[in-house]
């Protein structure tokens, strides 16, 4: 895998992870909230492990239905794209299809 795909990668996971934290905490102290819309499509963006990770870690939008199927979905998605990203051969072979 190109190694500056995957410190990309790796960083924006980081990241949903503590945007994920951070929307716990603020639920907590009834603060300004991240809306779902945006938590969701962080993890469809390439951020699937980081908001799963989040959710688990953070207990966070566990009981949501909606977060239960779809990051898990995105965890898929992104995996599938960034396989064929970096594969150069999957990905020329789609092409040719």
């Amino acid at each position: 895998m190109n190694k500056y795909l995957l410190i990309l990668f790796v960083t924006w996971n980081v990241i949903v992870y503590f945007v994920y934290g951070y929307d716990k905490w603020q639920a907590k102290r009834d603060g300004w909230r991240v809306p779902e819309k945006v938590l969701l499509g962080m993890a469809l963006c390439f951020g699937g492990v980081g908001a799963w990770v989040g959710m688990q870690s953070f207990r966070h939008k566990t009981k949501h239905a909606s977060f239960k199927i779809f990051v898990p979905v995105c965890i898929v998605i992104n995996l599938v794209l960034l396989y064929f990203l970096t594969d150069f051969n999957a990905l020329e072979w789609w092409l040719n299809k």
